[in-house]
């Protein structure tokens, strides 16, 4: 028998199952509960029901969760202190000098995850070169008596000079641990990475989400024993699974847990399309938001930082464009008469008005129902059936408020904003960092994706689209593919031309070993060494892969090459190494999945709205389509947990994986 593996992946709306057993995939869709780990049970207790099976055997479960994210975006993490260097206690409020919105008079800054009052300073002093004055352990400890005055849940501690020597940092964690029962975020441990702010910011995110990882990871853990299922290993922001006890001390990991394994799944999926292509655009579109990122060379583009609830984050993470456009996504008219979709969401709870639970705002799952797109009789998840009237109703309300002349063209709007914000999404990943779209191919999924996919990618000229098989849990998906991945990072700046190659290869090697050491398979991990870089002077670095041993010609080189690419020039400047970089990876391979499909694949046709006019459309079941058949636009091709839209001048064909290739017939 093979091996039964589960992967559920969290949405704001929705919570997606695949459970492959014996070549095939059977997949469930539930809605989320505010107890995240309550809709996961019940999406796995469907999905082997739907298999036949007892959870009892099933042997992985692979979990992608928002818990990390909500915190931040609701600004309802732990009440944390942070610990730092005297004279750096305000490092959190002052951040950078730029402005997020450089015109905007009346712009502010959020308030800082650590209010001041919670703000203690340390009298020591460490360096570049050393500890120039050693942490007073009688001071710890009285400021430990401070923070259990406070009724604090969790402490960061961020040291100036802490990732270079950590002695002072350690040495104060170490008291706090023993003096106080609250977890402590160590900044040598969370980010041993130079820039005082971003070093600050991330292990106050690290801190202030744990305590909520904490116990979402043991209450599900719990959950998943007293249901027969094995632990949960947990997707990081890195597009890597990991165990359950290492997110647990490394909580800011997780940040983008559920977007990484959607890039991932789609990697996996979609791969074979890239032949005479730059790569792959991949597209996800759930109930909350959509979020874009890049794949090339088979792997998924990743970044060191980014950017959540205008708070830093320096953490290696897959790189994802997100706009606040879901199906979920609420429609409203702002001051000057204008059409705007999101960022508010009506969630699982209300939901949009079409759910029936007591939604009364127009959302773009609700001018999808109005056009067409989804028929008033499909079940959304297989249990959630639409009112149809209350659509038209939210909508011609929409319609007054903007003056346009009803329903169905307050929908056409809706449907055009909602793809304008997300081919900006599009672009910003590619136009904007030097890539033609049209020289890539379109990767569709989530619940809402492969709705909107083929028209985006129409207006972006991209002439290929691929929606894979189970698109609409293709996060979920991606659990099951995601290797295991572990990366550290140590700041080691030096010019190029005065590094001791030695030294940097001894770096390298204590951050492999430490890697490796907690690998759950050390004879099949693989270990790719990187390193950041910068011409002298410049204030940001591009991260080049690096050769065992270290060689600076090479490594120099490299990073020109990379910044011609990027830039579209070389500067005869020395060069700098910034960052040693070490990732591991155990692969694990996507499980073998089969596809027949068969039966008659047409259920019938209804009235859909395209660019060009009202037309009586096709309606097909996915299931039902056999490998190598063909269906030209325009048509709606349903599954069981997204609906695909194929316009006018667009062709659909079936891949022998069960996915679907859209491809452009015509412009004319």
């Amino acid at each position: 028998m093979d091996a039964r593996r589960i992967g559920v992946d969290v949405g704001g709306t929705f919570t997606d199952v695949t459970l492959s057993l014996d070549g095939k995939l059977v997949t469930a869709k539930v809605p989320s509960t505010e107890d995240q780990s309550e809709g996961v049970i019940t999406g796995i207790e469907k999905a082997c029901e739907e298999a036949g099976i007892n959870p009892e055997t099933v042997s992985e479960f692979s979990h992608a969760m928002t818990v990390s994210v909500n915190a931040l975006l609701e600004e309802d993490g732990a009440k944390t202190a942070l610990v730092t260097t005297e004279g750096f206690r305000d490092v959190l409020e002052i951040g950078r000098q730029d402005r997020p919105s450089l015109y905007d008079l009346n712009a502010e800054k959020p308030a800082p995850l650590v209010p001041r009052r919670r703000r203690f300073e340390v009298s020591e002093r460490a360096t570049t070169d050393g500890i120039e004055r050693p942490v007073d352990d009688d001071e710890v400890r009285s400021i430990a008596e401070e923070i259990r005055e406070a009724d604090v849940e969790s402490i960061a501690v961020s040291l100036l000079h802490a990732y270079a020597h950590p002695e002072n940092e350690r040495r104060a964690a170490e008291i706090l641990r023993d003096e106080l029962d609250v977890p402590v975020s160590a900044s040598h441990e969370v980010l041993a990475e130079f820039r005082e702010y971003e070093r600050t910011s991330t292990t106050a995110v690290d801190s202030y989400v744990r305590p909520a990882i904490d116990r979402y990871v043991s209450h599900l853990t719990e959950r998943a024993r007293d249901l027969g299922v094995p632990q949960p290993r947990i997707m990081q922001a890195n597009g890597g699974i990991t165990d359950a006890d290492t997110v647990r001390q490394n909580a800011v990991t997780t940040v983008l847990s559920g977007p990484a394994a959607g890039v991932v799944g789609a990697s996996a999926m979609a791969t074979d399309d890239t032949d005479e292509r730059d790569g792959l655009v991949t597209f996800d579109m759930g109930g909350t938001s959509s979020d874009v990122s890049l794949v090339r060379d088979g792997e998924a583009e990743r970044t060191t930082e980014g950017v959540i609830n205008e708070r830093p984050i320096k953490t290696p993470m897959v790189d994802i464009e997100t706009v606040g456009a879901g199906g979920g996504s609420i429609a409203w008219v702002d001051a000057g008469g204008a059409l705007r979709i999101g960022p508010r969401s009506a969630g699982a709870d209300p939901g949009p008005a079409c759910y029936g639970k007591g939604g009364t705002e127009p959302t773009v799952t609700d001018a999808n129902l109005v056009l067409g797109y989804i028929g008033a009789s499909t079940s959304l998840g297989g249990e959630l059936s639409l009112d149809e009237d209350a659509a038209y109703d939210v909508l011609a309300d929409l319609a007054d408020e903007a003056g346009m002349d009803g329903a169905l063209e307050a929908a056409r709007g809706v449907y055009r904003v909602a793809n304008a914000n997300m081919t900006r999404a599009i672009r910003s990943v590619t136009v904007e960092r030097g890539y033609d779209p049209r020289k890539f191919g379109l990767v569709a999924f989530g619940g809402a994706g492969p709705m909107h996919a083929i028209s985006i990618a129409d207006g972006l000229d991209i002439d290929r689209v691929v929606v894979p098989r189970a698109s609409g849990v293709l996060s979920a998906y991606g659990l099951l593919a995601a290797d295991e991945k572990r990366d550290a990072v140590r700041t080691y700046q030096r010019s190029l031309g005065e590094v001791d190659p030695d030294d940097v290869d001894a770096v390298y090697e204590e951050l492999s070993e430490n890697l490796l050491a907690e690998v759950s398979d050390r004879d099949e991990a693989t270990v790719q060494h990187s390193a950041d870089l910068r011409y002298a002077g410049q204030s940001f670095e591009l991260t080049v892969d690096i050769e065992r041993p270290f060689d600076a010609a090479e490594a120099g080189e490299r990073f020109a090459a990379a910044h011609e690419s990027a830039y579209g020039y070389r500067a005869d400047e020395p060069i700098e190494l910034v960052n040693c970089r070490v990732m591991t990876t155990v692969p694990r391979s996507a499980p073998s999945i089969e596809y027949a499909g068969g039966g008659s694949p047409q259920k019938g046709s209804r009235e859909a709205a395209f660019a060009n006019g009202v037309h009586e459309t096709p309606v097909y079941v996915r299931q039902r389509l056999t490998p190598e058949g063909s269906i030209e636009g325009p048509a709606i091709i349903e599954g069981d947990e997204s609906t695909i839209v194929v316009p006018p001048a667009w062709n659909v064909k079936v891949r022998d994986d069960g996915a679907l290739i859209a491809e452009v017939r015509t412009h004319d």
